[in-house]
């Protein structure tokens, strides 16, 4: 459905775009720090270490996978908003091995300055995802919001033992990305109208494709550890990965497979999200930077993504699908070269 001329523009109306519009990863650990732990055995993944999802073990041979995730508006199609939004809330469970079963919708919306029609393409949107993934939408929650909002919250299942968490990267593990990066530079762009249509609809296509595929490719290589690459940018999601499992990291700058249009976005400065800006400088505090790295390749390791790739940590010479962009090695844990 196209938005009637009576509409603004869905990017019109929100402060961010999609995951760039994350609270900084830094600020994040902050508050994290001040919160109780939860001392319940069954909770095998909560707060620390920070992960996609938190788990609860409900017997010996299941545990519920559960995360939310929700958003402004990326781009200006409603469908396709729902359907990122959708995708992007289901990665979290395929970021931890498990298997989607229940979703609820999350909606803020404006309905004094949006016709009750784009919240319906919204949710059909979610809708279709949801139902290509085998997912069953349970309905929701929906609150007035003078700034539009859409999301997921989602439950999985998956045995005990077969989780993939960050924190089960060995040393020496090659390092797999399963998509390109710089989506948030090309949804910035667009939000600006400085985009090239073909970078836009290459962006959407990336981001509305479930990462079902890649994690089962990710546990059939071997896997040790899995998450996906969104809000905090590639090199903010592998930092978690390293602490996580008392690592290091190794990265080839150029080997990082890139959106196209891209790179030329980066090297202009015209398209960095705040989110962006905010990974990047919280980046400087755990990246060692080689001096040949140029910016526009340092910026888009730092690109607040959405509905992005699964980062995977493979034994060497596993035959994991998607692009190795560098390794796992001992060091001081969290710390990154990048050359």
């Amino acid at each position: 459905m196209a938005v009637t001329r009576s509409n603004p523009r869905l990017t019109e109306l929100s402060h961010g775009a999609g995951c760039a519009c994350k609270i900084s990863a830094a600020d994040l650990r902050e508050l994290r720090a001040a919160l109780p732990l939860s001392t319940n055995s069954a909770l095998l993944v909560g707060l620390d270490p920070a992960d996609d999802a938190a788990v609860y073990k409900l017997s010996e041979e299941l545990a519920l996978v559960q995360t939310l995730d929700f958003f402004t508006p990326i781009v200006d199609g409603p469908r396709d908003f729902g359907r990122i939004a959708a995708a992007n809330a289901l990665s979290d469970i395929y970021a931890m091995g498990a298997r989607p079963v229940l979703a609820l919708n999350i909606v803020a919306f404006p309905l004094k300055e949006l016709e009750s029609e784009v919240l319906a393409e919204i949710l059909a949107g979610g809708a279709e995802i949801a139902d290509e993934a085998g997912v069953a939408l349970g309905g929701g929650h929906s609150i007035d919001d003078p700034e539009p909002k859409y999301g997921m919250a989602v439950s999985g299942v998956a045995h005990p033992s077969e989780l993939l968490t960050v924190a089960g990267a060995q040393a020496g593990d090659e390092l797999y990305l399963t998509k390109p990066v710089g989506g948030g530079l090309i949804t910035t762009a667009a939000k600006g109208g400085i985009a090239q249509q073909e970078w836009i609809e290459g962006a959407v296509e990336s981001m509305t494709t479930l990462n079902a595929e890649a994690a089962a490719t990710a546990r059939a290589a071997g896997a040790h550890a899995l998450t996906d690459v969104t809000g905090f940018g590639l090199l903010g999601h592998l930092h978690e990965v390293c602490e996580a499992s008392g690592l290091a990291a190794e990265v080839d700058a150029e080997a990082v497979p890139a959106f196209p249009g891209a790179l030329e976005l980066a090297a202009s400065g015209r398209a960095e999200a705040g989110g962006s800006a905010r990974n990047a400088a919280d980046a400087e505090h755990f990246t060692i930077w080689a001096e040949n790295v140029p910016g526009e390749r340092r910026a888009l390791l730092t690109d607040a993504m959405t509905s992005g790739g699964l980062l995977v940590a493979v034994p060497p010479e596993a035959g994991m699908e998607g692009v190795r962009i560098g390794a796992l090695v001992i060091g001081e844990p969290g710390t990154i070269s990048v050359t």
